[in-house]
Formats: C-alpha cells, structure tokens, sequence
C-alpha cells in the first residue's frame, strides 16, 4: 500500500466521522431540547465522567490520553451547541451610546503632562480633568460618581501589562468605554542646575523605570518607584538632592525642569495603551473589542477548553492574561480580549454560557481603540 492508498483510506474514515459527528451533534439537540422543557443543567459532570471514563478505557494504552482529549472536545462542542439552544431568546446586554463630545468630568492619575493626562487628551476635545495620586482614587471617583470617566494605563509593549490596573479591575464594578495608545518617549529631567554627572538617584513609575533599564544600568542609578512619571517629576523639582525624574518632555517644561536626555527608553518603538473607564456600560457605534476576566477551575486542560468555545462560537481571541488572586494558594484571574459586538447573538450566547458555567465571571465592556 503506498501513500496515496493510505491517504484514501484516511478520507474515507473521515466521511464516516462527519457523519457520525453530525448524528451526535443532531441527538445532542434533542438532548438539549429534553433540558431545556425539563428544566435540567446543560452541565452534567457524572455523565461526562462516565463517557470519558468508557472510552478511555477501551482505547490502546498508547492512544487513551488522545482518546479522552477527543471525546472531551467533542462533548464540549456539544455543550456549546446545547448552550445556543439554551440562551437563544437571551436578551443584549443593555447598554449607552459613548459621546466623547462636549465637556466632560474625567479622573487623571498624576498632574499636567502625564502620559495619563496626554491620552485623555487624545480621548476627549474638552475635559474636565480631576488628577489623583493613585490608580485606586481613579476607580473610587468613578464609583461615586464624582467623575464620569477615569483613565489608566493597561499594558505596554516593552514592560508588559500594569499589574496594579488589573488588580484593580476585579475589585471594583464599572465598564471599559474606550482605549488609547500612546507612543511612549521618556526623557531624563532634574531641576535647572543639576548636571548629569551629578545625579545618582533616578524617580519615576515602576513601568518606566523598567522601559528604561538600559540608561539605569549604564549610569548605575539607583531607581527609586513612584505613583505616577509626573509625581516622580514633582518630587525632583521640590528635592534638594542632585536627582532626576523619568517622565514625558511635555511634563518636564510644564514643571520648569531640564531636559538633559531624550529618548531615554530601550525600545524606539515603546507603546501604552490606556483604559477609559465608567460605572455605566457605554459602547461606540464601531466598537469591535470585548473584555472580560473570570477564574477558571484547578482541572486539567480547563484553559484548553475554555479556548474551544470561543472556537466553536468563531470568535478571535487577541489577548489572555493571567494574575494571581492574592491571599490564594496561587490561584489566577484570567483577562481575555476577543473581537466582537455585545448586538450580535453569537456573543451574548457565549456571554450567557461562560456566566453561567463558571464561578467567577465579569463582562468589562465592549469598546473600540481611539
């Protein structure tokens, strides 16, 4: 038998495979409807064991960790599906019309020329701005309705995401609106006088100073973490000592400070992208990108299927993370992002499954990146 014969061979266990999935996948709808006028779980974890348990064990030794992986992604499929059956007269997720127009009432970290406060200026045509010393003030004024919006970084391309930001997102209820990238170009700033030979001690946020690890290390300064890049410059305009800030030029001059170097990030192309936060759930005309984060149970190839539903739904993953949930025994928060529009059936379904399925489970909102 040569290759062809064996590849005809192969297409013809497939046809019958097809058919035999498409039969399966048929009384699965029956099953679903049987649930559904019965008011029964979609879910059944006996069954699922029971079926895993049968085929595993009748599949060759060498083949019984494929066999369970296969009949376990088929009996998710067909949980999906039951799913759409379960959730087809599931309403859309209500919802505003985002109007970034006009003047509105918006909470800053830092002050005047953070990269906070240059991307809300990229958002907004006229802001009310309110600046704050922490990320956490942020989400309590938008929690209390002392602003209507909030901005905050997210993640950036050469020190990864801002683990505060995330932090924070699980612990306080409101909805992402829109999205900001900024091109990133620190420099190096102290006050008029200071020259560079003299300067030992560098300040800035956590995130910059590791964007910019090359210059710490080459000048040997000792780095010291600060709140915010324009705290950091506040604090080195009113010392006494030969230190220097690592923030935006723009804050830089609005602080009087002297700009001795430019450019001062490792990685030319050094980008941020920042959250635009509110406690009502509001959603542009165009926005095509869904967050949410949920906690996954401690099972084998939990992640593996979780992936699947998007799959089956046809839905594009862009971005998962994962935090540890402090004062756990190393348990994670996932945060996915996928494309998608909270008006389309396809995704208040799969909205609909993961709530209901899952213990933790936080829709974060639908936006698109300005």
């Amino acid at each position: 038998m040569d290759l062809n014969d064996i590849r005809a061979e192969i297409n013809d266990v497939d046809k019958q495979l097809q058919e035999l999935f498409t039969k399966r996948m048929e009384l699965c709808g029956k099953v679903a409807d049987y649930k559904i006028e019965n008011g029964l779980p979609v879910f059944q974890k006996d069954r699922e064991k029971q079926v895993i348990a049968q085929v595993t064990e009748g599949a060759p030794d060498e083949l019984k960790g494929a066999t369970r992986v296969y009949f376990q992604t088929m009996m998710d499929i067909s949980k999906c599906l039951q799913y759409r059956k379960m959730f087809d007269n599931t309403g859309f997720i209500p919802f505003k019309r985002l109007d970034l127009s006009g003047r509105h009432r918006v909470a800053v970290p830092g002050t005047f020329g953070s990269y906070n406060h240059i991307a809300c200026s990229e958002l907004f045509e006229d802001a009310d701005t309110m600046f704050f010393d922490s990320f956490e003030e942020i989400f309590k004024a938008v929690s209390a309705g002392a602003a209507e919006f909030g901005i905050l970084p997210i993640i950036n391309s050469t020190a990864g995401s801002v683990v505060q930001t995330y932090e924070l997102m699980r612990q306080y209820d409101f909805k992402i609106c829109a999205q900001a990238k900024l091109k990133i170009s620190h420099c190096l700033a102290a006050r008029k006088g200071v020259r560079l030979e003299d300067i030992h001690d560098v300040y800035s946020h956590e995130q910059a100073l590791r964007q910019c690890s090359d210059l710490i290390n080459r000048g040997a300064y000792k780095a010291h973490s600060f709140s915010n890049t324009s705290l950091a410059a506040c604090y080195v305009k009113e010392s006494t000592e030969p230190c220097a800030a690592i923030c935006s030029e723009k804050c830089a001059e609005e602080l009087g400070l002297e700009i001795l170097r430019t450019g001062v990030q490792n990685a030319a192309e050094n980008y941020t992208k920042f959250i635009l936060i509110s406690h009502e759930t509001f959603k542009a005309d165009n926005a095509d990108t869904i967050s949410v984060c949920l906690a996954l149970p401690h099972q084998s190839s939990s992640l593996y299927r979780l992936l699947t539903k998007f799959s089956v739904a046809g839905l594009n993953m862009t971005m998962i993370e994962s935090m540890p949930i402090a004062n756990t025994d190393f348990d994670v928060m996932f945060y996915l992002d996928f494309k998608g529009d909270i008006g389309k059936k396809e995704v208040t379904t799969l909205l609909s499954e993961l709530s209901h399925e899952l213990n933790y489970f936080k829709f974060l909102g639908n936006y698109k990146e300005v």
